[in-house]
């Protein structure tokens, strides 16, 4: 299968490529830049120049292609309302030149969406779209629309945590902030839990979506249910010999530039320090036979692997 990768030089996408290839897909990349289209071609794949933001470039890439896997998303958080409206737009583009093709188009949403609760959340869950933590998760009723007009349109939700080598995301965040502060952190009493997996493990269930996926699916990329933020910040605190520490929601927030409030987005980073979100894979593996088998959250960052950033 040839397949147009969108986001293909980002940390999960450069997984996503290599797993492709290493399972005989042959892959077109988007690239915004001289650097990315090099390191991309040093694979053997072949370059679209242009930004996911570029409709005509992505209707291209998306009408030659046998598939499609979404992965561009801007992670600048304090603009990240925008950066969901841009994904959606992508989504959109992508879909229409698929419509009636019964081609796979793999978009990408996470797992935040989903209501916490005591028990983890399954694939099956009806997510609550009003709610703030769900603007992403909106994505999904464009792809379920298309699921509808004979696109093969599947979701992977992805947990905050994908971690791994060069992860620059939420763990590495908190390793930044625990440097700044002297103390590595956690909310309230920390018993509040992330769903986790490894980068490795999740390219590979985007490569099983695309050959199996059936349309309309959401399939969870998780390979642990709850990690607690008490265990990931002692972790982060162990590794680099500094104390780990609770502080309030409100104490937090100030640390993260804003006051965090109710309904909005506002101390954005603090809120998803405390969010419980436990989440179950386990209809996901079943339907797809992935099994996740790379390295735990706590075992990389004890190994060191956000130390060095």
């Amino acid at each position: 299968m040839h397949v147009f990768v969108t986001g293909a030089t980002g940390f999960v996408g450069r997984a996503v490529v290599n797993e492709l290839l290493t399972a005989g897909h042959t892959v077109t990349g988007l690239a915004r830049s001289d650097e990315a289209a090099a390191s991309l071609t040093a694979k053997g794949v072949k370059v679209l120049r242009g930004s996911f933001r570029d409709a005509e470039i992505i209707k291209q890439g998306a009408r030659e292609a046998d598939g499609v896997i979404n992965l561009a998303f801007d992670h600048d958080f304090s603009k990240y309302i925008q950066n969901c409206l841009d994904e959606k737009a992508t989504i959109e583009t992508l879909g229409s030149v698929l419509i009636g093709t019964n081609k796979p188009l793999i978009t990408t949403s996470g797992t935040f969406g989903l209501s916490k609760g005591s028990e983890p959340s399954t694939e099956d869950e009806v997510i609550d779209y009003e709610q703030s933590m769900s603007i992403r998760s909106r994505n999904e009723k464009v792809v379920s629309r298309f699921a509808e007009q004979d696109v093969r349109a599947c979701v992977i939700r992805l947990p905050p945590t994908v971690h791994g080598e060069e992860d620059h995301a939420f763990i590495d965040r908190l390793v930044a902030l625990a440097h700044s502060q002297g103390n590595a952190i956690y909310i309230d009493e920390g018993l509040n839990r992330w769903p986790a997996v490894h980068r490795h493990d999740a390219a590979r269930l985007y490569r099983l979506a695309l050959e199996k996926g059936v349309a309309g699916s959401k399939y969870h990329a998780v390979g642990e249910e709850g990690v607690r933020l008490k265990d990931i910040a002692e972790a982060i605190g162990q590794n680099l010999g500094l104390p780990a520490v609770s502080k309030s929601l409100e104490e937090m927030g100030k640390l993260d530039g804003f006051m965090p409030t109710a309904g909005t987005l506002d101390g954005f980073i603090s809120m998803v320090m405390s969010l419980d979100n436990p989440i179950s894979s386990n209809k996901t593996q079943g339907l797809l036979g992935w099994e996740p088998v790379g390295p735990k959250l706590l075992d990389d960052i004890k190994a060191g692997v956000y130390a060095q950033k």
